[in-house]
């Protein structure tokens, strides 16, 4: 498995997907990236739709910054946290000079709904090489498709290492598609991604 190395470019979105084991992670993750990291963070976590809302709350607890479930039609704003609705798809479109949220509910992918690859594959379209990624630990390969579309358009995939994760497929799967620039234990994503972002 190879890693790329061309450069990372400073992202103005963060996009991470993940399943199996996710929850745990993400709350680790988040509670670890410095406060002072402003970019908007989009996380779709396969949850059923009666656990993002109150995900969502944990998720705030953890980073100490506002986390909600995304919103159609909502404005993507400095400081924010997004996680995708259970049941629903999560989106970005270009309106205007803003970028907002997109809800939907087309089929899912991976047999998931949330899944990540549309997530990435929205992102890729707005933000370009503005994206910074993240898969880390889940059952299948979501993520992986999406995340070719984000380096395709320039950006940069981090995928969580075998060791710490609960099941490595996601991750797996990213780092043998060969799209990742990094796959890294758990604890060392929230500085790499403080490394990048600041």
């Amino acid at each position: 498995m190879s890693l790329l190395t061309h450069p990372p470019t400073r992202p103005d979105v963060i996009a991470i997907g993940s399943s199996t084991g996710g929850p745990q992670a993400l709350i680790a993750l988040l509670h670890d990236l410095p406060r002072g990291i402003k970019t908007p963070i989009l996380i779709t976590q396969h949850l059923p739709a009666t656990f993002t809302a109150i995900f969502a709350q944990n998720i705030a607890k953890a980073a100490g910054r506002a986390c909600a479930e995304g919103q159609d039609g909502e404005e993507i704003r400095s400081g924010q946290i997004y996680v995708a609705p259970g049941g629903f798809h999560m989106l970005v479109e270009k309106k205007g000079s803003a970028n907002v949220i997109r809800i939907t509910s087309d089929p899912p992918e991976n047999f998931c709904r949330p899944a990540v690859d549309p997530m990435f594959r929205a992102v890729a379209k707005v933000y370009g090489r503005n994206v910074l990624a993240v898969i880390l630990t889940g059952m299948g390969r979501d993520g992986a498709a999406g995340g070719k579309a984000i380096v395709d358009a320039g950006g940069t995939v981090i995928a969580q290492d075998e060791a710490t994760s609960i099941v490595w497929g996601m991750p797996g799967a990213a780092a043998e598609a060969g799209i990742c620039s990094k796959i890294l234990p758990l604890p060392e994503i929230a500085p790499a991604i403080a490394k990048l972002a600041t």
